[in-house]
């Protein structure tokens, strides 16, 4: 008994934050909602910096225009909110949404998925690219560059909601989360090494590939670079991330963010391959 409260008086708490960031009357403006306006604008102006600076692009000059970079500010907000929502619901757990679709709408709440996202996005710039005669590859390599500052901001919203909380650890920054669920046991914060993971990590690399390395004159290779980055950050990130029990194919081996980053590999080291060997 006095080793278990020793072990529990040595824990790190977890920092309660209110999940409101402002108040205006009935009007209530939550942390999770400004994290993907944060990073969308900053995205945004990330991607206009690099497309506004030639000596980054085969030839001198970006194939698409500031203006396209307005106009698909729309088109990414599109599909990062509806894939991320619908497609997410379809790949984790449909049975609830089914059950109680009025919770569809509330996305307060979480229930984002990064990969619904990806695939929304990845709509979205086949249809802006179809619609403004521009090829797909390159408008995809400028977003990948800017994903991570979306990522980055998103898993610290997870955090602030006490959600997405890792597996039970010993380890003296474990932390035991709020959530009924999470149990009095403290936690890896896993949304933390996320945050560093896929946000600062990846987001580091592909800004050191497309601004010192000419990564943007090959065709592909950000994206490439993006998908198998991201695939192997999740990947072990989910080593410390408790799984998702509401998963229809729930498994205590491999995490659905394990199972859906699979694809992600042979996918992004087929477009490094070809970056490459392009001429």
């Amino acid at each position: 008994m006095m080793a278990n409260l020793s072990t529990h008086f040595l824990v790190i708490p977890y920092p309660h934050f209110d999940p409101i960031a402002l108040r205006l009357g009935p009007i209530w403006i939550r942390w999770y909602g400004l994290s993907y306006v944060a990073g969308l604008l900053l995205g945004w102006f990330y991607i206009r910096r690099l497309v506004g600076d030639g000596r980054l692009w085969s030839g001198g000059q970006a194939p698409l225009t500031l203006d396209h970079v307005d106009m698909l500010l729309l088109w990414i907000m599109a599909g990062v909110v509806l894939g991320g929502r619908l497609i997410g619901i379809l790949l984790y757990d449909p049975q609830n949404y089914i059950a109680n679709p009025l919770e569809v709408f509330e996305t307060w709440h979480g229930g984002m998925s990064f990969h619904g996202g990806l695939i929304g996005v990845t709509l979205a710039i086949l249809l802006f690219a179809w619609r403004n005669h521009i090829r797909p590859l390159p408008i995809g390599d400028v977003i990948c560059t800017a994903v991570p500052i979306g990522l980055f901001f998103g898993r610290i919203a997870n955090f602030i909601n006490g959600e997405l909380w890792g597996r039970v650890s010993k380890l003296p920054w474990a932390m035991v989360f709020p959530d009924k669920d999470a149990g009095p046991e403290p936690r890896h914060p896993s949304q933390l090494y996320e945050a560093t993971l896929e946000g600062l990590v990846l987001g580091l690399v592909l800004w050191v590939l497309a601004t010192r390395c000419g990564g943007l004159k090959r065709e592909g290779a950000m994206t490439g670079v993006f998908l198998f980055g991201y695939a192997c950050a999740r990947g072990f990130s989910e080593l410390f991330r408790e799984g998702d029990v509401t998963w229809f194919f729930h498994s205590p081996i491999i995490t659905a963010g394990m199972l859906y980053c699979i694809p992600m590999v042979p996918v992004g080291l087929w477009l490094m391959l070809r970056a490459r060997t392009a001429t």
